[in-house]
């Protein structure tokens, strides 16, 4: 069985996380999803609401704002799909815990500590390289790991999707 490796990119809105667990599954239960995000105000609490609601409730969740390779190979079980939602909100929760140049190497061990796993994957992250530049230093550093984050991500693995208005472009 070959196995898919997939990384789902697009900006706000686009329609990757839709696009990403319907590729999960195609890929096949058990599927054991990776939330990153954590709820630190309402607004949040109810994005996270709301992706909990579409899941299927076979689903497993895992929530490791922080780290992915080591949570998920404890958490595996008999998974056969992993999807990782997603790379950006990872990237965030790192650089709140220490300096932009650590958290963004600390985001690709963890994406390639996903090499391992011998289930299909789909990661999921933000394009934010096409919107405006970032008035802050901060948004700027920001914004330019993740577009490294998201190279690397990109190199590590066999399939790449771009959505535009729910509409899915395979770039790899």
């Amino acid at each position: 069985m070959d196995l898919r490796r997939v990384l789902v990119l697009g900006g706000a809105r686009s329609g990757k996380s839709t696009f990403a667990e319907r590729l999960a599954a195609e890929c096949g239960a058990p599927v054991l999803y990776v939330a990153t995000a954590t709820a630190s105000d309402d607004e949040m609490a109810q994005r996270i609401a709301e992706h909990q609601r579409r899941r299927p409730a076979a689903w497993r969740t895992l929530e490791s704002p922080s780290a992915l390779g080591q949570p998920i190979a404890l958490a595996l079980g008999d998974a056969r799909t992993v999807l990782v939602e997603d790379l950006t909100l990872l990237l965030n929760n790192l650089m709140l815990d220490g300096s932009a140049d650590q958290a963004e190497a600390l985001a690709k061990a963890e994406v390639d500590a996903l090499q391992a796993l011998t289930t299909h994957l789909i990661v999921v992250s933000n394009e934010v390289g096409m919107g405006v530049v970032p008035p802050s230093p901060l948004g700027r550093t920001f914004r330019d790991s993740l577009g490294r984050l998201n190279q690397h991500a990109a190199s590590q693995l066999n399939e790449v999707y771009v959505l535009f208005a729910g509409l899915p472009l395979r770039l790899k």
